[in-house]
């Protein structure tokens, strides 16, 4: 686990096993991360996931594929959701047997990614606009991308097979 001095943020997570207090068998893992709308906390949630997924049995490329669709995703709620102003991102992993589940909530302006078109990736980097890619490499390197509106809060949640 990322020690919290290490970048702002709370973290909490729990391995598959009996809990301690209750003595439940537990299936999955869980993973759950708040930290500030800044972009220097996402080199933390980088290292969690890496922790959490390989602790889970994922291979180097399937924890690479989510970190760089959890970075993606978070980076657009800092830079284009909270746009400088104050605010928290929660992401929430759960990691079973065979599927890794990460959800991302944020308190930022009602925004569905989903409805972003793909880039022509078929011009040349001098025809292409600068940005726009986020959304698409959220795509091609998670299984399911799904998102939600509920009251005063965005939910993305992004899965991963083993």
């Amino acid at each position: 686990m990322v020690p919290a001095a290490f970048v702002p943020g709370v973290y909490d997570r729990q391995a598959p096993g009996t809990d301690r207090y209750t003595g439940c068998v537990i299936l999955s893992a869980t993973s759950h991360i708040v930290i500030p709308a800044q972009l220097d906390a996402v080199p933390g949630v980088a290292l969690e996931i890496e922790q959490f997924m390989k602790a889970a049995g994922f291979s180097d490329q399937q924890v690479l594929d989510m970190q760089l669709a959890v970075e993606e995703a978070i980076t657009n709620t800092i830079r284009h959701g909270y746009c400088g102003s104050p605010g928290t991102i929660t992401i929430h992993g759960k990691a079973g047997p065979d599927l890794l589940t990460v959800e991302i909530t944020d308190h930022a302006p009602a925004f569905n990614p989903l409805c972003t078109p793909d880039p022509d990736i078929t011009l040349s980097l001098e025809k292409r606009k600068t940005g726009g890619l986020g959304v698409y490499l959220i795509r091609r390197v998670t299984d399911t991308v799904e998102y939600r509106y509920e009251p005063g809060k965005n939910i993305l949640t992004l899965t991963k097979k083993k």
